[in-house]
């Protein structure tokens, strides 16, 4: 009976170690070489702002990215249009309410691989209060110890109520608003 314990003993050690090397890898954000920015029209001229305050948090190990996951806060009074008085009005409930929402967030559901270097991610996006299934290619490369990943979101505004009253009309500031990031994250 003991020879029988130590190989079911043996087998499950065996499993559960393929299981742990199967499993993402948590990565730490560099901020520093990490950047999210939100690209519109204003009175149909390009504005790309940055935001300056974002936390992720992923899972990635390039072997098998079907385990990736991966997990985005951006703090919305963060954004920075370049003028204190923009930044004060982007906050205030008719666009973000960085108030009553001081977080957009992005939870991962699903990330499969689409080719070389090449990712295809489904998730959700939380925009003040507002969430929606999104999908969007990400492009993941080595660099040094680290992994980086560069994507865009291409979202409407009006669909998250952001730009409410006045600010709905679209001749002002468009509806299409592209969330582009990149991501520095290693061991």
């Amino acid at each position: 009976m003991q020879p029988i314990r130590t190989a079911l003993a043996a087998f499950v050690t065996a499993l559960a170690g393929t299981a742990l090397a199967a499993a993402a890898v948590p990565l730490k954000t560099d901020l520093a070489h990490s950047t999210v920015s939100a690209t519109f029209k204003q009175m149909n001229v390009p504005v790309e702002s940055n935001f300056k305050r974002f936390n992720a948090q992923i899972d990635y190990d390039p072997a098998h990215p079907e385990n990736a996951s991966a997990k985005v806060d951006i703090d919305t009074a963060s954004m920075d249009l370049g003028q204190a008085d923009y930044n004060k009005e982007i906050a205030k409930k008719e666009w973000f309410n960085s108030a009553q929402f001081p977080k957009a967030s992005f939870v991962s559901s699903s990330i499969k691989p689409a080719g070389a270097g090449k990712l295809a991610v489904t998730g959700k996006l939380t925009i003040k209060g507002k969430t929606q299934d999104v999908s969007f290619p990400l492009s993941v490369k080595a660099q040094g110890a680290q992994q980086i990943f560069e994507g865009q979101l291409p979202i409407h505004r009006l669909a998250f109520n952001i730009g409410e009253g006045e600010w709905k009309d679209t001749s002002m500031v468009a509806d299409d608003v592209v969330i582009k990031f990149r991501v520095a994250a290693g061991q």
